[in-house]
């Protein structure tokens, strides 16, 4: 989860919050979460100790700010070497006493760590949560997660009435920084454009190169960089959606971070995640990263081409990935020389048939 990895800071390309050609009827409207001008706890009425949060900073005429808070009260005040120190809020800046002295009337414990703590909780990716922040127990950790996804997931949730209402079939491509995602995807809308609308949200961490190629193929493309966020979500999908303003049948292709962590616990409101790895990667990958694997609906094995030069059993590989989700599905492709491609391309035509 991203509570811990300081994620934040996203620009969404030429995103001005006007909104234009953004209607909804009466019933869409209310439900409608725009978080665009209030700044928002996950956790209702906590203090302002802020300890964990997401920061989606949209440069430009609109600031994204969200903040995840725990209460002040679950927070032991420590000092830089860890020890637990008791400070009353009215505690004066200038000190009557030395740091020395003061730590020589401190009653040291034989673990620094709150007493309220289990020790399964100190382990990182131990416990319910599966990570680990000092002071937090794994409870007060699970419920954070709750409240994040739960407000991701709301929001994806309206996303995905607007992908039906406009019969697109949107589909969220994960994998790893160098699986061929964009080369996989330029090649596909080469052929695609011409039979129906598609349109393009790229999310890289900075520059616009993904969105540029893209937009070579003479689809519309709009580039979110998430700065030092490693995913995007439900949030920035919103965002992007409504900047391209395409209401159209067809096809919306997210190309998510290179990232095969955080991806796989945003919903952005697709129908699938397509999990896309390259044989250069290894046959493990799935038994590494199998959040991500069990949440695909299809995986896609690229650069078959080089299956000559690299030391992959593929059966291996597809072995793995169904150990973790025994229903996914398998293509075998290479993008750079067209095999496999006409299975992608009726695995695309029968799911949009699906709509």
């Amino acid at each position: 989860m991203c509570n811990v990895c300081g994620c934040g800071g996203s620009q969404i390309e030429g995103h001005s919050h006007e909104h234009h050609d953004h209607s909804h009827d009466e019933h869409h409207h209310h439900e409608h979460p725009h978080q665009h001008d209030n700044h928002k706890n996950a956790v209702a009425d906590a203090p302002q100790s802020i300890v964990i949060h997401h920061h989606y900073h949209h440069q430009g005429d609109v600031h994204h700010h969200v903040h995840y808070t725990l209460p002040a009260s679950i927070m032991p005040q420590q000092s830089t070497d860890g020890h637990h120190h008791e400070h009353e809020n009215d505690h004066a800046h200038s000190h009557d006493h030395s740091h020395e002295q003061h730590h020589a009337d401190h009653h040291h414990h034989e673990s620094h760590q709150p007493e309220h703590l289990d020790k399964g909780d100190l382990h990182y990716g131990k416990g319910e949560a599966e990570v680990h922040v000092a002071g937090v127990s794994q409870r007060q950790l699970l419920t954070l997660e709750m409240d994040i996804l739960g407000n991701n997931n709301h929001l994806a949730a309206h996303n995905r009435e607007h992908f039906i209402e406009n019969r697109q079939l949107v589909l969220n491509l994960v994998s790893s920084p160098g699986s061929g995602k964009t080369t996989l995807l330029t090649e596909t809308l080469m052929k695609l454009k011409d039979q129906c609308v598609c349109a393009v949200i790229e999310g890289d961490q900075q520059t616009s190169n993904d969105a540029d190629r893209i937009r070579a193929t003479a689809v519309p493309a709009i580039q979110v960089n998430t700065g030092k966020g490693c995913h995007l979500d439900a949030q920035m999908i919103h965002d992007a959606y409504h900047q391209l303003a395409i209401n159209e049948p067809g096809f919306l292709f997210i190309e998510n971070v290179g990232n095969l962590v955080c991806p796989a616990s945003f919903d952005l409101g697709e129908a699938s995640k397509v999990a896309i790895l390259s044989v250069t990667e290894g046959e493990d990958k799935p038994l590494k990263y199998p959040n991500m694997f069990a949440a695909a609906d299809l995986m896609i094995i690229n650069k078959v081409d080089l299956l000559p030069y690299v030391d992959i059993n593929i059966e291996d590989c597809i072995a793995n990935a169904r150990k973790v989700n025994p229903t996914i599905q398998v293509i075998k492709l290479s993008a750079k020389t067209g095999e496999g491609m006409d299975a992608w391309f009726n695995w695309l035509n029968e799911n949009r048939q699906q709509l």
